[in-house]
């Protein structure tokens, strides 16, 4: 399948001159060594759906939004591009190198979705290629490593908190300065750079109690998705999102031995791992026997909304699975239906709220949490430009494609930071490390949390002072970038150790 520039012509994105890496991005990028799928592109096995492309009418609206177009003002590298190669596909071409590549540099961010007049359903439709990718291409070997390596750690909860140890000893020592001082950090593949840098500070890990009751009136029973790294690497979250579920009135169950929900795999293609780990899922809430399943991260949100479609093929399963996605709520969809019990103390700063990409296009979450931090006394909200606009993390895309995603990371943190806010604020553990790791490799350190710890703030009384402290350097929080100064940037809050 051939590349096709825009009609527009090379050097103009929908945000203006496209990205000094476009050539690179549009010939070089990714897969360059991709072999083509044996007899077409496609199997039988749950190919696209060939009515949900031919909804798409090319008119262009999903191009302001899709972030690598915006980047590099490239046709294939937009939804209606990747349409056509899966359209094409559907016709029996076979996949050519550029056009796995182009299918790969996609973030599924799903701003398209929100964007398309038409009702497009891209994100089943890229999630479906995927699939077939994943089980028809044969990718370069050191591709394969490096997926196999993310895909046997990031989804797995166990294995993440056994790297906490080896993790804290590396970060307490000052290994990361040392290797960057000696070279040795610059000499690492890309990927392993990434990872390293957005690693963020861990702390204590403390277990959740398996039940807390609520506070006064019993509103609800709840059962809270713990996750994988938001469990593992953000474990402060859970602990904020338990304490303000039970004074907002409900008993929070929080089931032992949870697994993963599968949206890691699911977004990469890895079709059965997702069924697998839904399945599990389904399992563990339907004997928590919980009114509601919570979540506070909106990568896994989005996906445990979309079990019935997952499992729509699985004998057994498809109504098991609707009652499941029937009672997912994002923590902060919820607290925002249940209306506010707990009296909320002044918080006087300014936010940027940052919206995640799988809160505001995939779960349609976008006034919730804005009216939860506008409950706040003293919280005064900005908006950063181009918020439709991802911020690169994309579930693992900043490991795999760790240069585009460094750009939309820039482009974010610009924004936030032209906002003027004191803090920001976002509800993914993903976008919490691009954009927190990325304004510290720019020597603009800024705090940075999670919608519900500023509400667990303002309930319990934190004075602003120990909540931007804790923001900007306890657990969960961006390293200084390693060779450079650990100075905040001024008037991002106070650089000293929080309390704890």
């Amino acid at each position: 399948m051939a590349m096709a520039q825009d009609a527009e012509g090379p050097g103009r994105g929908e945000g203006g001159a496209v990205s000094a890496t476009a050539a690179a991005a549009t010939v070089g990028l990714g897969m360059p060594g991709s072999g083509p799928p044996p007899d077409g592109a496609f199997d039988a096995l749950r190919p696209p759906d060939a009515a949900l492309i031919g909804d798409c009418v090319h008119c262009g609206f999903c191009l302001p939004t899709c972030p690598t177009y915006v980047l590099w003002g490239e046709e294939m590298d937009s939804p209606r591009g990747r349409i056509d190669i899966m359209k094409g596909g559907l016709e029996g071409d076979a996949f050519d190198a550029g056009s796995v590549r182009h299918l790969d540099q996609c973030l599924g961010c799903m701003a398209c979705v929100t964007a398309c007049p038409s009702g497009v359903q891209y994100d089943k439709l890229i999630e479906a290629t995927r699939a077939q990718l994943e089980r028809r291409v044969e990718r370069p070997r050191a591709e394969r490593l490096l997926r196999t390596a993310v895909y046997s750690v990031f989804p797995h909860p166990r294995r993440l908190r056994a790297l906490r140890g080896p993790l804290r000893a590396y970060q307490a020592t000052g290994l990361g300065r040392l290797l960057a001082r000696t070279g040795v950090l610059g000499r690492l593949p890309e990927p392993l750079r990434a990872m390293e840098s957005l690693a963020p500070k861990l702390g204590r890990m403390k277990a959740l109690p398996a039940r807390v009751p609520a506070r006064g009136t019993r509103r609800r029973t709840v059962g809270l998705l713990t996750g994988c790294v938001q469990g593992a690497f953000f474990p402060d979250v859970n602990a904020a999102t338990v304490r303000v579920l039970a004074a907002e009135g409900c008993d929070v169950i929080v089931p032992r031995r949870q697994g993963c929900c599968g949206a890691l795999s699911a977004h990469a293609g890895r079709e059965g791992e997702a069924l697998a780990f839904a399945k599990r899922a389904i399992e563990t809430f339907e004997a928590a026997r919980v009114e509601t399943v919570v979540v506070n991260a909106a990568g896994c949100g989005s996906h445990l909304k979309e079990y019935a479609h997952l499992l729509r093929d699985e004998p057994g399963w498809p109504e098991r699975a609707r009652a499941m996605a029937a009672k997912v709520r994002d923590i902060t969809e919820l607290l925002d239906e249940l209306g506010p019990v707990a009296k909320r103390h002044p918080l006087p700063m300014r936010v940027a709220y940052q919206d995640a990409c799988h809160l505001a296009h995939a779960q349609r979450v976008r006034e919730q949490p804005r009216r939860l931090l506008r409950g706040v006394p003293g919280v005064e909200l900005r908006e950063p430009a181009e918020a439709e606009i991802c911020c690169g993390s994309a579930g693992t895309y900043n490991l795999l494609h760790p240069g585009p995603a460094r750009e939309l990371g820039e482009r974010k943190a610009n924004a936030v930071l032209a906002t003027g806010a004191e803090v920001m604020v976002t509800a993914n553990p993903g976008c919490w490390m691009q954009v927190a790791t990325t304004l510290a490799a720019m020597g603009e350190r800024m705090p940075v949390a999670h919608t519900i710890q500023v509400l667990d703030a303002s309930i319990r009384g934190v004075p602003v002072e120990r909540l931007l402290a804790r923001a900007l350097d306890g657990p969960g929080t961006a390293l200084p970038a390693s060779g450079t100064s650990p100075a905040a940037r001024p008037g991002a809050g106070p650089a000293v150790s929080p309390p704890s």
